[in-house]
């Protein structure tokens, strides 16, 4: 995945990067074009939550650092995730 992600694709690629736990991802409307990225356990306890810029959600490369980066922050505070790769 080479070319520049729209907002949507990025939405839909983070909410996979942390199943099995929800990743709920949105970007404010009229807002500076950052994602804000919460992820909640199953008992709806927010269990990380990063600002992404524009800049790095848009190239699939700094999209796919920081969600291993966040994963592997998670998986150090003892959350078992699934297996995941950067879609190509």
């Amino acid at each position: 995945m080479s070319t520049a992600l729209r907002i949507n694709e990025a939405l839909l690629i983070a909410g996979h990067a942390f199943e099995p736990f929800q990743c709920v991802a949105w970007a404010a409307q009229g807002g500076n074009g950052e994602l804000s990225l919460t992820v909640i356990d199953r008992a709806s306890t927010h269990i990380c939550r990063k600002q992404v810029p524009s800049s790095a959600y848009s190239d699939p490369a700094q999209l796919e650092s920081l969600l291993e980066e966040v994963r592997a922050e998670l998986s150090q505070e003892g959350y078992k995730l699934q297996s995941w790769t950067m879609p190509e």
